[in-house]
């Protein structure tokens, strides 16, 4: 009886040992969207975050500059962009109120405040990283912007496992953009930029995945601009979404300095 009793545990944990080591299973034939329902449930996913609070890290290469440091952003979208940054024990550095229209950052250490209307190359005198203001509120959310895709077909749809695989190619076949998509939550892990020799322009990385009000929102972004040799990292520790965040505005005190950009 003991023998027999050694021989079916041991045959138990066996299949439980197999189980666990087993591959995920491929998305089934009766599971697989088309790309047209595929890019409406992606845009309706992004459309459900009116509003984002995140707080982490945020690192940034550029030709300009190599820093890292704790910042907190908020984001009402879809027109308005707060983010803070610390240095060490929480000091306060500077601040940055961005919209399409104005923008303002206050340098706390020097207490002078830039200010000015939205324009070509502002976001990189403020940030040092050349994005325009769409793509970095999309970027800092951790979303992919794909209202432009709504009615137009992929030139490649494929499913790679439990990945959807898009690729379009603009007006012009200069470039081809390829989006990764995972389905087992419908968030997009990968977005890369190609040129016709098959060179990477830009990656863009979404990883570590949470749950938020039914949209899964990478907790570590990473920007990788190649051909503008520049990059952006960010890895939030906390976030929080669709909360009332009311008017955004930058706390000034009545000494600074102010400067017209």
């Amino acid at each position: 009886m003991k023998k027999y009793f050694l021989i079916v545990s041991s045959f138990i944990i066996f299949l439980v040992m197999m189980a666990g080591c087993a591959p995920t299973r491929p998305i089934t034939e009766e599971r697989i969207l088309s790309a047209d329902r595929l890019i409406k449930r992606l845009e309706a996913n992004r459309r459900k975050i009116k509003s984002f609070n995140g707080a982490g890290t945020i690192i940034v290469s550029s030709s300009q500059i190599n820093a890292r440091s704790t910042f907190q952003v908020t984001l009402k979208k879809p027109d308005s962009l707060k983010i803070s940054f610390y240095g060490p024990f929480g000091i306060d550095l500077a601040h940055a109120l961005i919209t399409p229209d104005n923008f303002q950052f206050y340098d706390v250490i020097n207490n002078n405040l830039y200010r000015g209307k939205m324009r070509d190359g502002i976001i990189e005198r403020v940030l040092k990283v050349n994005f325009s203001f769409d793509e970095l509120i999309d970027a800092l959310a951790g979303s992919v912007n794909l209202t432009d895709k709504l009615r137009t077909e992929p030139d490649n749809f494929a499913v790679n496992g439990n990945t959807y695989v898009l690729t379009y190619f603009d007006s012009n076949s200069t470039v081809e953009k390829i989006y990764n998509v995972r389905s087992d939550d419908f968030a997009i892990s990968e977005n890369i930029l190609k040129n016709t020799s098959g060179d990477v322009l830009m990656e863009s990385k979404f990883t570590k995945f949470k749950n938020y009000e039914d949209v899964s929102i990478p907790h570590e972004i990473n920007l990788n601009d190649i051909a503008n040799k520049q990059n952006l990292k960010v890895e939030y520790r906390q976030i929080v979404v669709n909360k009332n965040v009311g008017s955004l505005k930058l706390d000034i005190p009545s000494d600074v300095k102010i400067i017209e950009w």
